[in-house]
This record gives structure tokens, C-alpha cells and sequence, in this order.
């Protein structure tokens, strides 16, 4: 049931974290504080689609 998911910063900078999640337990979006290496703080981070690895 654990899927996992891309959890994207909401600074803006582009750096994204990766995790799992219980589908079943938690059906909401996770938001969570994180630390952006590049904005060199804690912000929020939301989770996102997971972006596709085949090439078109």
C-alpha cells in the first residue's frame, strides 16, 4: 500500500524530496517543513505527481 511520492519546495528553487506514504491511512497531500539547501532555510514542502521517466 506505500506509494512513493515527490514532495516539491514552495520557495521556488526546484529541489524536491522523496518518501512514502500509506495511501490507505493518509489520504490527504502532505505538507511538510523541510530544510531548501538553496533558499538556506525551512519552508514548506507539498507533495506532487511523481514525474514520468519514459521519454516521448
Amino acid at each position: 500500500m506505500r506509494e512513493i511520492i515527490r514532495l516539491v519546495s514552495s520557495a521556488g528553487t526546484g529541489i524536491a524530496y522523496y518518501t512514502k506514504k500509506n495511501k490507505r491511512t493518509t489520504t490527504e497531500k502532505i505538507q511538510l517543513k523541510k530544510y531548501d539547501r538553496i533558499a538556506r532555510k525551512h519552508v514548506l514542502f507539498v507533495e506532487t505527481k511523481m514525474p514520468s521517466h519514459a521519454k516521448k
